[in-house]
């Protein structure tokens, strides 16, 4: 059984967090620059066996699209484009940002730690695969 590696794709920066081998337990993975991301994964791809990519989709509270939307939907076309064998699946990232922050707060980082943005997208990428895998099990 290979990992499910998710991402945080923001256009600057981009987070990423991954599972354990058996899918169970989402740990933050890294944080790179948007444009070093495809070269990261493919790198990455070739190293441990991915069964599965989860890219948070950014939608506002009614539903409809952020301005980061067409972004993420660009990236994922990329990503299809790039490995064409791989399952992509987007899932809802709505407050993952405030949550990583709180998650922060809540660990007792000082306020320097909790202003590294990368920080924030590791965070972000770990509450958005950790929120996948408990979808899983409801289904």
């Amino acid at each position: 059984m290979g990992r499910i590696l998710s991402i945080d794709y923001g256009v600057k920066r981009v987070g990423l967090a991954v599972t354990d081998p058996l899918q169970l337990i989402a740990s933050a993975l890294d944080t790179v620059h948007a444009q070093d991301v495809l070269a990261f994964l493919a790198n990455y791809f070739q190293k441990e066996e991915v069964d599965e990519v989860v890219i948070g989709m950014p939608k506002h509270l009614d539903s409809s699209d952020t301005n980061n939307t067409q972004h993420v939907v660009g990236f994922v076309r990329k990503l299809q484009k790039l490995f064409p064998g791989l399952k992509v699946t987007t899932h809802d990232e709505r407050f993952t940002s405030r949550m990583a922050f709180q998650t922060m707060i809540d660990m007792g980082l000082g306020k320097k730690a909790r202003a590294n943005k990368a920080t924030v997208d590791k965070i972000s990428a770990t509450i958005i695969l950790q929120s996948y895998l408990e979808s899983k099990q409801y289904l």
